[in-house]
Parts: structure tokens; sequence; C-alpha cells
């Protein structure tokens, strides 16, 4: 178990203040002037709005929604994606002792209408009138809904529709402009308010994005957001207060909203992009970013992305970076062993680990500075420049993708953590990042492995290192519960406040985390034998043909695979070798290609790769469309494996006959 004497040292920042406005509040306080959000106009350059602007638009909002009869106790819906005006309706709300219900514009209407009913949420903000009607398709099924703020316009129709079920429709600038008008006096009023709040009061209910099953409403309250924000600075160390970060992650689920709150206790600013690589990197060359989160897809798609580009480009180019990445990755790999960077699971002596890199380090350096001249930094150039280091967190990252970044010198720190955790359990250190694992233990949390079976716990005695089980959490940051669940809320938290994450993982003798699957997910064969899907999924995805994999065989003999083809990919191996196809349908039928992806999926899973033969893929399908968020994965672009067993379920039966 994770013990405060075996971490680095860190300082608890106790200006951050006991609630999230009180953060805004204590920076407004310390840095002003210091640029808060950066906000793209019609004319594609950026705004910023200081701490201090910020700060102002909140106690006005806040003004203006207590016109309206929002106050203490209230939840109120927030159905938008990540823009200025949600961090200021979050913090109006949070000011006047309410709560957020968030979620993204990519949700279905009728989890949404689940979703508002269940918190019973008298007022919503909705991003646009197109979210405004998911709502308005069934409005009897949010009877509590009496306000309606858009932040963009919606036509006539759509307001009409709402006020004839009784639905006030207020615009969000028109809000705005209210709020101006507010006096001193109803300003001190709002602060007083704000000041009433306490910690363990709730300060949003994120609904879990359901990968199985119906979504559950966890309660967090302020304190776990500022436990954590406490901490930031002593674990994200390379920040510097006016430091930039892009949001590209959506900002209702957890860990882009904790990251939002990061960025505030850190002093520093926001820009708001999108998760289009076209966008993204247009915005870090303007406007230089030192940090960003991202999923592990993200990161896949941005390195396969310079891989096609190149690719394309052929010749010497193509050549030249290929050498250059193999040499980076080989040099980096001796780096590790010599600094001892690597996961330890048992205690050994660096020393052989040293001996073992530094003739390798010492022959690749002078290969590996030219590459940093000719090619690395023209691809960190591409990502801003300046980036200082990025988090990838929300899923598991690809020991493929993992090794392309630590090559070419771009820092990128795989994080984890769990909704009910709000959400940071460990991050890589920044200064000593170690592949293989999601990084050391956060300081503001508690982390131990105990031994499990078929999911459940067998003793709730930590294990020590190297042996795998079910991983456990405590601490302030713990969930106060699911919303109206408290049978729910006990079958994950102890009575002595360890949360099961139901992750299963391993700690290693620097007290960091590795994550090998899900106990839930764990597949069980007729023969009796375990199978962890994650990591053959893992496995399957290194190949630059393959997206996405689902593993199935639940009660079979063997296990099967649904497999998402890159399309870019497959298309330009099929013209290379000259495969004669009519449609993309028919392409994926060609021997060729069954072939093709037949060979990448033994290549990464067999022995010599560490597989067990029960763990080899027997049968496959080809899907030929891409899975959708909301339909196949959800917001983090995890699997929702309860809705592809029902959406794929011939295909599935296809592959056990």
């Amino acid at each position: 178990m994770w013990n405060k004497t075996d971490r680095r040292s860190y300082v608890r920042d106790l200006t951050v203040g006991k609630t999230l406005p009180l953060l805004l509040r204590s920076r407004v306080q310390m840095c002003p002037d210091i640029p808060l959000q950066y906000v793209k106009n019609d004319d594609g350059k950026f705004d910023t709005y200081s701490y201090r602007r910020v700060y102002t638009r909140v106690i006005e909002m806040a003004c203006s929604l207590q016109k309206i009869g929002i106050g203490r106790g209230d939840f109120v819906g927030l159905i938008a994606d990540n823009r200025r005006e949600w961090l200021i309706t979050d913090m109006a709300l949070l000011s006047l002792g309410a709560a957020d219900v968030p979620r993204g514009c990519d949700s279905m209407g009728a989890e949404i209408r689940f979703i508002l009913n269940y918190a019973g949420c008298k007022a919503v903000f909705f991003e646009n009138g197109k979210q405004l009607l998911k709502v308005l398709e069934k409005p009897e099924e949010v009877p509590a809904l009496k306000d309606a703020i858009l932040f963009d316009s919606a036509e006539e129709s759509v307001r009409d529709v709402a006020e004839k079920h009784g639905i006030r429709v207020h615009k969000f600038i028109d809000l705005e402009d209210e709020g101006k008008k507010a006096d001193t006096v109803q300003r001190k009023a709002v602060e007083a308010e704000m000041d009433k709040t306490q910690a363990d009061e709730i300060a949003t209910i994120i609904f879990t994005s359901g990968t199985t099953g119906t979504p559950k409403g966890v309660m967090l309250t302020h304190d776990n957001f500022i436990a954590q924000c406490e901490v930031v600075q002593s674990v994200l160390v390379y920040n510097k207060p006016g430091d930039i970060w892009l949001s590209v992650l959506p900002v209702w689920h957890s860990f882009e909203r904790t990251f939002q709150y990061f960025i505030i206790a850190l002093k520093s600013g926001c820009c708001y992009s999108r998760p289009v690589a076209s966008i993204m990197i247009a915005d870090m060359v303007a406007l230089h970013p030192k940090s960003m989160c991202g999923v592990p897809r993200l990161w896949e798609s941005f390195a396969q992305g310079f891989y096609r580009a190149m690719k394309k480009e052929g010749g010497i180019p193509f050549v030249l970076f290929n050498m250059s990445i193999s040499i980076g990755k080989q040099f980096c790999w001796a780096t590790d062993r010599v600094f001892g960077l690597i996961c330890r699971y048992r205690k050994t002596r660096r020393f052989f680990d040293t001996l073992y890199g530094i003739v390798p380090l010492v022959l690749l350096a002078p290969f590996y500075g030219l590459c940093e001249l000719l090619v690395y930094r023209k691809i960190r150039a591409k990502l801003g420049g300046k980036m200082a280091a990025a988090i990838s967190g929300g899923g598991s990252l690809q020991p493929e993708t993992d090794a392309f970044y630590h090559a070419i010198g771009f820092k990128l720190l795989e994080g984890y953590g769990i909704s009910e955790a709000a959400p940071v359990l460990s991050v890589r250190n920044p200064q000593r990042p170690r592949s293989g694992c999601v990084g050391e233990v956060f300081p503001s949390a508690e982390v131990k492995v105990v031994a499990q079976r078929d999911g459940q716990i067998v003793s709730t005695d930590p294990l020590p290192p190297g042996k795998p089980g079910l991983v456990l959490a405590r601490g302030r940051q713990i969930m106060k519960g699911y919303y109206r669940r408290p049978d729910l809320t006990e079958q994950v938290v102890d009575k002595d406040g360890w949360l099961n994450t139901g992750d299963l993982g391993m700690m290693t003798q620097d007290n960091e985390i590795k994550i090998i699957g899900r106990a839930k997910d764990t597949i069980v064969l007729l023969g009796g034998e375990n199978i962890e899907p994650l990591v053959i999924e893992k496995a399957i995805c290194a190949s630059r043909f393959i997206e996405m994999a689902v593993i199935v065989g639940q009660d079979q003999k063997y296990i099967g695979a649904l497999i998402v083809p890159q399309k870019d990919a497959v298309v330009a191996y099929a013209n290379e070798n000259r495969i004669v196809y009519e449609t993309w349908e028919a392409l994926l039928e060609s021997n060729e290609i069954q072939k093709l992806i037949r060979e990448e999926i033994d290549t990464r899973v067999c022995a010599e790769t560490g597989f067990r033969t029960c763990e080899r893929i027997y049968k496959f399908t080809l899907l030929p469309e891409s899975f959708q968020a909301g339909k196949e994965i959800n917001a983090k672009l995890e699997i929702m494996r309860y809705r592809i067993a029902k959406l794929y379920a011939r295909e599935i039966k296809s592959l056990f006959v």
C-alpha cells in the first residue's frame, strides 16, 4: 500500500480555499491580470479573459440566476461541450450553493432526459436549440424542467415548442447583460452566499458513461476536487503561472473537468480547441501551449497521422523518418535502463540494468543527436513546439504509441483515475517518467492492491509489489456516493472508506500502479480459463491497420474478435499491392485483407509476445464502420461492451459456429 513516507516530498497549497468558487476568488486576488480563458472569435483569432474578468462574469451570472429562482441545493443540468460559458456557468451555480449535472452534446436524447429527470433538474443550460430539442422530443419525461438557458440562439420554432410545454427559454447573453446591471449589494450578496458553502456539499453529479449499463450519478463534493488541487503543483512541477493548457476533451467528464480546476489552482490559462487534428494543430502553432490532456486514441491518431504524412511523401524523407523513430526507441530503451526509469516489480540491483544499457546508450547517442536535429524537433514543432508535458488518461495507452512519443522526446505522462475518485489516482512523475505503468499514486489518495477471485475481494490485506489483484483507493477525493442509490454505494465503498475501482492491477517497488484489466470484463471460457480482453485488445490495436478491437467469447471454447480496420491504412495497402475492389465492404472480404489482418493479429498475440494458447484469436470479423461515441463507445472512447454485444449479436454468433 502507498505510504506517504515512500513518496517524494510534496507541499499542500492551502491558499486554494475550501470550495471551488473560493479557489477562483483566491487566484483572482493573486494573479488578476493573467489570462484564464483563450477563446477563438469569429475572425479565428483568440480573445483573452483574465482571472478578474472571468470572476466578474461569474458573479454577474450568479446574480441573474438568482432572479430566475436558482439557489442553494438545486441541481441544474448543463448540456454543452467545451466553451468559455461552461466554466462561468459552473462557477456561478456553485457560488449560489447549487450543483450542476453535466453531459456532452453527443449524448442521446433518452439518456439526457433520464439524467435530468432522475436528478430533478428544474433548470438546464443547453449548448443550442438542437440539444433542447432532444428534451422536447418527449417533454413528459422531464416534468420538473421549467427554465432552459441557451448558450447559442435557437430558432423561434424551438422556443415556441418549449413554451408550449411550460418551459421558459432564456438566452445566456441576455442573462449576462442582466447581470451587468447588478448593483454592489446584489454582488456582495452572491459572494456572501459563496462563503456559506461547506467543503462537503455536492458540487456536481456526474453520471457514469455507461460502459456496463444504466448510468449512475456520482456525487462529487467541493472537497473531492480541492483535495487534489492542494497538491497538484507538487506533481505537475513543470507548470508555471501563466502557462497555457489546451482543452479538447469533454469538459463534462471528471477527467477534463478536474484539470480545468487544476489550471486555476496552477494560475494558468485554458485555450478551448476541438479534438480535430487540423484544428488542434493550428491552435497549438498559434498559442504554443505548455500542456494538455488527451485520451489514448487522440495520441494514437497523432502518431499515425505523422506516419501517414511521411509515407505519402515517400523517398528519403520516409526512410529517414522510420530510421529516426527506430533509433529513438532503442536509445530511450537504453537510457531508461541506465537511469533507472523502468518499472520494478521485485527488488533488484540497478547496477545490472545500467550495465545492460550503457553500451547501446553510448553507441546510439551521436545518431540520436542527429535525429533530434533533423526529425524529432520538427515533429514536436507541429505540436506547438513548447509543450513541457502532456497527460494521457481516460483509457489505456498503447505501448507502441507510448514508445513513439518517448522516442521523439515528447513527454507524454500516462495517468489513471476513476470518476468515483474525482478522478485522479495516479500520474507519471514528470521528472522520472516510467513507461509501462500509470504513474505514482497521487498525493491526495491512498491506493492498495488486494487479492481477488472473480472480481470479489478475498482479503483486504495489501499485496506486495508485482502481485496482481483488485485496485482499491481511499482519501478525501472519494465520492460522496451514488445519487439516490445507497445500495450501490455500499457495494463499492466499504466501511473503512476504500473504493473498489473494479480495475485489476499491481504495484511496483516505486509505488507506481500498473493496470492490467477490468475485473468485470474478464471472459471465462468453457475450459475455465480466465481471459483479460483489455490486454489482448491493446496488443492487437498496436497494428497500424487496426483502429479498434473487441474480444468476445464468454462461455465459449475459444475467443474471437470484432475488428474495426484503420480505413486509410488498409486502402493504402490495397492500392500499393494492386488489390482490385469495388467497395470498402468488398475489400474487407477479400482474401488479401483477411490474410493481412490475420497476420497482424497472430504477430502480436502469440507465444513470443507472452500470450497463452487460450488467448489467441481463433476467429475474427471485420466491421466496415468505425465505432461512434454514444453508440459503441462512450465520451472517453471506452468500449461499451454491453451495447456492442447487442448491436453485433449476429456477427458475434457467427464467430462461434
